[in-house]
Parts: C-alpha cells; structure tokens; sequence
C-alpha cells in the first residue's frame, strides 16, 4: 500500500467512529458556517495528516500555506450524508508572502494557499465571503470553525465540525489577529485546525484563516489562536482563481 494510500485509510478510520468534534474548549452549535469548511488531508515525508479550510469557490480552497505540499500527497475530504468522500487536487498555489521558517527567524510570513480540487465541490458546498476588514478591535467576538481535535492529543476526536467563540486580545496587528476564549475555558483552535476560518459574527464573513494555536502550561491548545487576515490577500486570490479558470 503506497504511504498516501495509508493516509487515506487512516483517516477513514479515524473519522469512521463519528468523534466528538473540533475545536477544543467550550462550543456553540454551527449557525450554518459548514457549508464554508472542508477538511485538507497530506502527506509530507513521511508524516501524514491534515488542516481545515474555506471554501472560496466551486473548485478551490483557501487554507493555511503550511498545511500543502504537492498536489499528487494532498486530498480534499468531506462527507456525503455520513458515505465518505476524497477529491483529488490539481493544482496549489502557495502565497508569496509565507516563509516556512518565520517562527525561528522572527520575521513576517503570509500563512495561505490555494487548494484547487481536480473536480468541483457539490452543491452542498457554498463559497464564503471574504471581509474588507484587516484590523479588529481589542476584544471583539469572532467564530473559529474547523475539524480538528476536540481534545489535544487524541486524533480519535477529530472530524466533525465543531464552533467557538474567540475575541481579540493584545497584540494588534494589520497581518495578524491574535484571539483567545473570552471566558478563558480554554475554547479555541486545536491540531488540525489549521487553515480553519476565523468569521465576523454578525456578516458571516471570513475575516482570517488560522494559523497558530497555542495552551497554557503543558497543553499545545486551548490559550491563543492566530489568524492571517484575508482582505490585504484579497488581490493574490483573485488573481490566483482568474488564472485557475
């Protein structure tokens, strides 16, 4: 069995149980955002695994720009009233802004990509709209959507979507939102969150994709989730999606 194979069975198997969901911390239930979000399988090496993302179009996904490799180790998963389904991906465009080693370098880095599925999305999918916004107030709300792990460490609880509230705290930034559980419950992204969508709650626009998450103490989520702000992106994307057609 080639090692994508292995990558897809395992993700068949991982989801096959119907886990709790995504998003650690406390969530509210879906206000009709999961038409928006698709779940971004790959394979890297010889590590397997995957990310959240929004759907921009019929065809394509915008996603977090480490979460992508070459098209032929990614897959686009979703499921079709619970029968699982994989599209294969043509094409990726990754931002020309992102820099893999931003973190140890402490330099600026653009985190998105272009998905582009080899065959459209069916009608239960709608594209999101993206916010004119690139900036947010200190403590304003935000909605996180993604399907990753809904306790950190157990991939048997990823899977199904799940939503929560986040709001902005310290620092602000034109590039990046910095968001945290404004009950400090510990809601907020997780592994495979990734790529995940960050949304105005009032328009339902898509205002940021997550890119970083983050716990207190020993946890790796639950304390802060990061997002890159789509609107400065806005001219990237589309010129990405009018030469894809």
């Amino acid at each position: 069995m080639s090692a994508f194979r292995m990558l897809v069975a395992a993700a068949l198997v991982l989801l096959a149980s119907q886990p709790a969901g995504a998003v650690v911390g406390p969530t509210i239930r879906d206000p009709g955002l999961g038409p928006h979000v698709i779940m971004v399988l790959m394979r890297q090496g010889s590590a397997a695994g995957f990310c959240s993302g929004v759907v921009v179009a019929r065809n394509a996904v915008l996603t977090a720009a480490h979460c992508v490799t070459k098209p032929d180790k990614m897959k686009l998963f979703y499921r079709d009233h619970g029968r699982p389904v994989m599209l294969d991906v043509a094409r990726v465009a990754v931002n020309p802004g992102y820099r893999a080693d931003a973190q140890q370098k402490r330099t600026r880095t653009v985190d998105l990509a272009l998905v582009e599925s080899a065959t459209p999305l069916p009608d239960s999918f709608r594209p999101a709209r993206f916010s004119t916004r690139a900036s947010a107030r200190l403590h304003e709300p935000f909605l996180i959507a993604g399907y990753g792990m809904g306790r950190e460490h157990d991939p048997a609880s990823t899977g199904v979507l799940r939503v929560a509230t986040i709001e902005t705290r310290a620092p602000l930034s034109h590039i990046l939102i910095w968001a945290e559980d404004p009950g400090h419950d510990g809601a907020g992204a997780c592994e495979g969150d990734s790529g995940a969508p960050i949304f105005d709650p009032e328009t339902r626009q898509a205002i940021a994709i997550t890119a970083w998450a983050d716990g207190h103490d020993r946890h790796v989520c639950g304390a802060f989730t990061q997002g890159t702000f789509i609107a400065p992106q806005r001219g990237w994307i589309s010129h990405v999606l009018q030469s894809w057609q």
